[in-house]
């Protein structure tokens, strides 16, 4: 559908809304006023569906076929390759693909750039791809970029607004939204993610957006963070009584203190367990606790039938990004003892 179906009044100008990031009483993410796709629901996704081709070998969804896999978040300094190799190296010999993420107060090189540069240190990418900053010519051209260094795969996501005073007079674009994105991205060939927001309103018709964005050329889905297992697991059941066949990743919130806790909890969209939140940072070893916390979380998310993956996602600790990343990398590994998480080949 074209920008004549975008829906008034979001400031994403979105078609296949709503975003994730609709506030829990249902105001928009970024206007003083609830979302306008409450009460008006988006239109079904009615183009063919395009023939997709069976995942790689030694992919992450080839892996996760025979066990489960761990997508690790990667969060590295900015425009600093030398951060980015460092943490590559110490999170790709235990996930199965590392998610480059896309966000509005960090940005960084081209996600063409950056997955280059994690291939050429060992990891398999898996690149957010977001349509805040970009009109459609540029995505095209950066899906076919992504295409060409061969990335694992790409999560095409609308993006997360900038917040106030966040690089004030810069331009928001918004050409496409997530679902169309990832149209454009199966067309291109790539294997094509798409995130969900289970605990975000309007909670009962978030199921068959992953039936519809599936139709669109989605393989996966990646769910942003839930407070319990039983909330991921009634939420795959929804998604499948909708249509959607694809298998599902869960994120885990990786904490280990008052920083990188409060981020997750402030984000919107994303719902933790509170009270782990203060049992880890009550513990006399809070980042031992929250390693445990994480694993145990982890653990529990993959029993769930049609989850096939965890995504280990947070700053995980206020020392840094090589802090974060040892801490990242434990869990993964404490995960990978059982699944036999190994390294890129």
């Amino acid at each position: 559908m074209d920008a004549a179906h975008r829906r008034t009044g979001c400031p994403k100008r979105m078609v296949f809304g709503p975003c994730g990031g609709v506030r829990d009483e249902g105001r928009c993410e970024v206007a003083e006023h609830a979302c306008v796709f409450l009460d008006d629901p988006a239109p079904p996704w009615t183009a063919p569906m395009p023939a997709l081709a069976p995942p790689r070998p030694g992919s992450l969804l080839d892996r996760a076929r025979t066990r489960p896999v761990v997508l690790t978040d990667l969060t590295v300094t900015p425009y600093d390759p030398t951060s980015l190799r460092r943490v590559v190296e110490v999170l790709a010999p235990v996930s199965d693909g590392l998610l480059v993420g896309e966000h509005a107060n960090r940005p960084d090189f081209p996600p063409t750039f950056v997955a280059a540069e994690v291939l050429d240190a060992g990891g398999r990418p898996w690149t957010t791809l977001a349509c805040r900053d970009r009109n459609r010519v540029v995505l095209e051209q950066e899906l076919a970029g992504l295409a060409a260094v061969g990335v694992d795969g790409v999560l095409c996501v609308t993006g997360d607004a900038r917040g106030p005073g966040v690089r004030p007079g810069v331009t928001q674009v918004f050409d496409l939204d997530g679902t169309r994105l990832a149209a454009l991205a199966a067309a291109a060939g790539l294997t094509v993610a798409v995130p969900e927001s289970p605990a975000t309103p309007p909670v009962p018709r978030r199921p068959a957006r992953v039936a519809d964005k599936q139709r669109a050329g989605a393989q996966v889905c990646v769910l942003n963070h839930v407070r319990t297992p039983a909330e991921v697991a009634v939420f795959v059941a929804a998604a499948r009584r909708a249509g959607a066949t694809l298998p599902f990743v869960a994120a885990v919130a990786v904490y280990t203190d008052e920083r990188s806790a409060r981020v997750l909890q402030r984000f919107p969209g994303l719902h933790v367990d509170d009270a782990a939140v203060e049992q880890v940072l009550a513990a006399p070893d809070p980042r031992a606790a929250g390693i445990a916390v994480a694993v145990a979380e982890a653990r529990a998310l993959l029993t769930v039938p049609g989850v096939v993956g965890v995504n280990l996602s947070g700053l995980a600790s206020d020392g840094g990004e090589d802090a974060g990343a040892r801490v990242k990398a434990e869990v993964a590994a404490a995960i990978g003892e059982a699944g036999e998480i190994g390294e890129v080949g």
